[in-house]
């Protein structure tokens, strides 16, 4: 029914309400956790080359190109140069020697590995690099690499294509160079460009030790005589590279941090609080003989919705129970309940929320023509073995010792959040640097844009909170930049410790959230064999818990006895400015 506020919580699929990591569960940057899983920021990609290459495009780009037209410009580079080694019609060409095997698909869950290792390349001696900015993270260099490289790197490939492709006339491997390199010549020498900036900013960055907060920006000569000469081997390749890096970290000694624990034990009068809770929520209700509905009550009722005088699809439901003051629809709803009679009707004037999950009744006013059928008063539940039962537990006993175990785990759940926020502040204060701008800018913008879309669902302002978007800025910015060095801070720790995540703990989490999906584990299973960034948001959050406790094993940790009150105090808030 339209109406639940369930139904406006949750997203399917293709919303990522549920895959989404929940933002407020770490306080990490999502940006800095790539970083911090292993999932290195290098791109030495050549995407404003192609651009340059790919003249007869569409999607041509003298500046720069959207990450998704830039890919699919070097995609149709790639695959031309792939597409002359097969057979064409009309062209005489015969099936290619050289076939990639093609295995069966795994029923395995396939993870995306992070980069390993920098592997070591041939060094490129003839190369000349200038570095014409040097700005604390910001570096950029002009890269000369000459024509003879270049010619003499597409003739080896040229070379090695004599044994690849049979063309009409001539023996397999007995294909002249020169003929080759008439047929093949354009796009192998713009698959030599492409794999020598890439093979030479690797070298560059590798030298000098620089890990990269981002993708590099490359900057090619874009007229179109530059290119044809770059193309035909006539020049040299001349391009720039800027880079924004990852400062160097001095990680603190951390057997001199000092973090507290506070633990609560859970009492017998915290276990038959909580199975008063459970009562409350499962009692019975009887029929009303006289009195107007009150809060607490349950009405059943039938309604019918309207926006503009106009019927709408999911406004109207039969026989429908509503316990009042529940929450359980649109906001305003259930209060004008209040003092309705058995056999009363009402118009009641509500508002569909701005952010609700069907965007054509999104912020519209509606009223329903609703009566009431039927008003029920709440009753006591008995809490006893037959109550338990009705619960599918054995006895009261039984529901105790359940109730006991929740609260112990939600308990240790609290603890551990208050542990982890302690030692992240104490590696806060003794990590002070300049974290990558760019990093904080996304980071700030990630935030942002979320605070302004609940303020534009919720109708709040900012004097609602007593602030002005100026110092709401200024606040999150200095939370920005905290998340950003945070996430450096753990980066380093997991690398110097060879902190990893496994396969194995990955897709454990992968199987626990499908459970959370009863009927869709498949579903659920699929989206993220198939989904790289669902998979890296699920990573990088078990990478950071490693982390947390490889520091809290060096880290003098004492237990403090505290209420519950005290362990629960300010969660919200903290979670909140985290």
């Amino acid at each position: 029914m339209y109406l639940s506020s369930r139904d406006r919580s949750q997203g399917g699929l293709s919303s990522g309400h549920f895959f989404a990591a929940n933002r407020w569960a770490h306080v990490i940057s999502p940006a800095a956790r790539g970083i911090a899983a292993g999932l290195d920021a290098f791109r030495a990609g050549v995407a404003e080359l192609v651009d340059a290459l790919d003249l007869g495009s569409s999607d041509e780009s003298c500046g720069g190109s959207s990450p998704s037209a830039r890919t699919k410009r070097l995609q149709r580079l790639h695959d031309e140069f792939l597409e002359n080694l097969g057979p064409r019609r009309g062209r005489g060409f015969a099936e290619p020697t050289d076939v990639r095997p093609q295995g069966s698909p795994s029923n395995r869950l396939t993870l995306p590995r992070p980069l390993g290792p920098r592997q070591k390349r041939k060094k490129i001696d003839t190369m000349q690099v200038t570095e014409t900015l040097n700005e604390g993270l910001k570096h950029e260099f002009k890269i000369s690499v000459p024509a003879s490289d270049l010619d003499a790197k597409a003739g080896a490939k040229l070379v090695d294509l004599k044994d690849k492709v049979r063309l009409n006339g001539f023996r397999p491997g007995k294909v002249p160079v020169a003929h080759l390199k008439k047929i093949y010549g354009r796009s192998v020498m713009a698959e030599t460009i492409d794999q020598t900036i890439s093979d030479t900013n690797r070298q560059i960055f590798e030298d000098r030790g620089f890990r990269l907060a981002g993708e590099p920006k490359i900057t090619m000569p874009t007229e179109k005589d530059q290119v044809e000469e770059l193309l035909s081997g006539k020049t040299d390749l001349t391009y720039t590279v800027a880079i924004e890096v990852v400062p160097q970290i001095q990680l603190a000694d951390f057997k001199s941090f000092s973090v507290e624990k506070p633990v609560v034990d859970v009492s017998d009068a915290d276990v038959d609080d909580a199975i008063k809770r459970i009562a409350e929520g499962s009692r019975p209700y009887s029929a009303k003989t006289e009195g107007a509905a009150e809060k607490g009550d349950r009405v059943t009722i039938s309604f019918k919705g309207t926006i503009n005088g106009e019927a709408f699809e999911g406004g109207t439901g039969e026989g429908i129970q509503v316990v009042i003051g529940a929450g359980q629809f649109i906001p305003g709803f259930e209060e004008q309940l209040i003092g309705i009679g058995t056999g009363e009707t009402r118009t009641l004037k509500v508002g569909f929320p701005k952010n609700y999950l069907n965007d054509k009744l999104a912020g519209q006013p509606a009223e329903f023509e609703t009566t009431a059928t039927l008003i029920e008063a709440p009753g006591e539940a008995t809490i006893d073995d037959e109550f338990a039962k009705t619960l599918g537990l054995e006895s009261l006993d039984k529901l105790k010792e359940a109730a006991r175990e929740r609260l112990t785990a939600e308990f240790a759940g609290a603890t551990r959040q208050k542990v982890k926020r302690a030692l992240l502040d104490r590696l806060d204060e003794s990590h002070k640097f300049e974290a990558p701008p760019s990093l904080v800018a996304e980071e700030f913008n990630l935030m942002w844009n979320s605070i302004k879309a609940e303020m534009d669902s919720t109708g709040k302002s900012f004097a609602d909170e007593n602030t002005t978007e100026d110092a709401a800025k200024e606040e999150y910015q200095k939370i920005a930049d905290r998340r950003v060095r945070l996430g450096l801070v753990l980066s380093e720790i997991g690398e110097k410790n060879k902190i990893t995540v496994t396969d194995d703990e990955v897709s454990r989490a992968v199987i626990e959230r499908a459970r959370q999906m009863p009927g869709r584990e498949k579903e659920v299973w699929d989206y993220y064999r198939s989904n790289a960034q669902a998979l890296a948001q699920l990573r990088a959050p078990i990478y950071e818990d490693k982390v947390v406790d490889f520091v809290l094993e060096l880290a003098n940790v004492t237990e403090k006895k505290v209420s519950k009150d005290e362990l629960f105090k300010d969660e919200d808030a903290e979670q909140t400015a985290a």
